[in-house]
């Protein structure tokens, strides 16, 4: 199993930026993809963004792409989300996860298989 935690959320006005953290221990040899997804109130938990650990491949859903940036560090095993422009529609609880060996980056988008306890992401108008 893995660990994965989350930090970097927080307040920001909207067209402001932030960039979250997901710090992963454990067996990660075994989780090649990771992923970004948000949940916000009322609203069911969606994908934002993936990536693969070695090859460094990227995906994204539309609602983000030319906004948000997913990347990854190997040697700290670390993922990064840098969200810029951010709007009040990017309100959410946003979580990391683990996605299993053999899975290809495009079904990231279907979910994982370890999760973060997630952190807050609130922007004002």
């Amino acid at each position: 199993q893995v660990q994965l935690v989350e930090s970097g959320g927080g307040l920001v006005q909207a067209g402001g930026s932030l960039r979250l953290s997901c710090a992963a221990s454990g067996s990660t040899f075994s989780y090649p993809n990771m992923g970004w997804f948000r949940q916000a109130p009322g609203k069911e938990r969606e994908f934002v963004a993936a990536i693969n650990w070695g090859s460094g491949s990227t995906d994204y859903a539309d609602s983000v792409k030319g906004r948000f940036t997913i990347s990854r560090d190997n040697a700290k095993n670390t993922v990064y989300l840098q969200m810029n422009r951010l709007n009040v529609e990017d309100t959410a609880v946003y979580y990391c996860g683990a996605c299993s060996a053999g899975r290809r980056l495009y079904t990231v988008r279907y979910g994982c298989d370890y999760w973060g306890q997630g952190t807050q992401v609130t922007v004002s108008s």
